[in-house]
């Protein structure tokens, strides 16, 4: 396993009835904070979490995740979009809800692996975990809120200054910080237990229908959804149709190419079991639904990726029993110990 190690200082805790009378106490010595991931993942792209992770920072970042109060009217959290059981996504909802029942353009991506994600969002305008969580916090068909706002709630929780007092040095609650903390949350939430990762490291055999299934998606998939994270991170135009009702033209959007013309991120398929519906809109709702658009819907535009162009007509020819296959392997990529990590709930 590759570790990470970062340290915390170890608090003292008087205990009382009334949560508010906790007195962390002052910092007695400094202990190893180790983030454990298989030795096949990638390095750690995110330098704020390479530099920052400590034991308070987390549940700090883990108790802004999971308040209400990052939103205008307090009824909308991290956690309301990102669902812990669905590998946090908004599992059934094409597109996000956020306030008020408003609807957002794009189907909320899982929260996983980001301490090794190079680009964030389906259009990939963000490059730092840190500054991600701005975009739901502001955004009107989010949480429709400020940091201004946000600073001005929790600045009068006295667990809140205690929590940023025992993380930052002193009591002082500001935006910088908040989004500090819920970084080092989210780049600590690590998926690495699923039976294909047990398969890698010769814990256990695949059935021959997964086998199989990896045999047809390492020929067919696997120049996309390569690596550990099932991703090479890049951006590629699919051949889906642009949608008026969202008006989402992905990567152009930050780039104002139109070589960049409907192209989003490739997504990690790691726990896709869990994440239906699919894609950046929400549009597929099987996995089945997934892989007849990749045999049979393509549309051939004039920026298709060229993975899609290799044979007499666009696409990836798959017959339905290979389909069948891919899809068992698809499933061996679901980590029930993610799911079900305490350490990642809401507390």
């Amino acid at each position: 396993m590759k570790k990470i190690i970062f340290y915390f200082f170890v608090m003292m805790f008087i205990s009382s009835c009334n949560s508010d009378d906790i007195d962390y106490g002052e910092p007695l010595i400094n202990e190893d904070y180790t983030l454990l991931y298989p030795d096949y993942f990638p390095d750690i792209a995110n330098s704020s979490t390479q530099n920052s992770l400590t034991k308070q920072g987390v549940e700090l970042g883990r108790k802004l995740f999971y308040d209400g109060r990052l939103s205008r009217n307090n009824t909308i959290s991290c956690g309301f979009c990102h669902i812990q059981e669905n590998a946090f996504t908004h599992h059934g909802h094409n597109v996000s809800h956020g306030i008020d029942g408003r609807l957002g353009i794009r189907n909320t991506p899982p929260i996983q692996n980001l301490a090794f994600t190079k680009h964030f969002n389906w259009d990939g305008v963000l490059h730092d975990l840190s500054m991600q969580p701005l975009i739901p916090i502001t955004t009107y068909e989010e949480m429709d809120s400020s940091m201004e706002d946000v600073v001005e709630k929790l600045k009068n929780d006295a667990l809140y200054r205690k929590y940023f007092r025992v993380v930052f040095g002193d009591e002082e609650i500001n935006g910088h910080r908040i989004l500090l903390a819920l970084d080092q949350f989210m780049g600590s939430v690590i998926s690495a237990n699923s039976k294909y990762d047990q398969y890698l490291q010769n814990k256990i055999a695949l059935t021959a229908e997964e086998q199989k299934g990896l045999n047809l998606f390492q020929a067919k998939c696997s120049t996309c959804h390569s690596g550990a994270l099932q991703t090479d991170q890049s951006f590629r135009n699919t051949g889906l149709y642009y949608d008026p009702q969202y008006q989402d033209a992905g990567r152009f959007r930050v780039t104002l190419d139109s070589a960049d013309w409907m192209k989003f991120r490739v997504p990690s398929l790691r726990n896709i079991e869990l994440t239906a519906p699919y894609m950046h809109d929400g549009r597929f709702y099987s996995l089945e639904a997934v892989l007849n658009h990749y045999s049979n819907g393509i549309r051939n535009t004039k920026n298709l990726d060229s993975v899609f162009l290799q044979g007499s007509r666009p696409g990836i020819p798959m017959t339905t029993e290979e389909k069948t296959a891919i899809i068992a392997f698809l499933k061996t990529l679901t980590d029930f110990d993610f799911i079900n990590n305490p350490a990642y709930a809401e507390f």
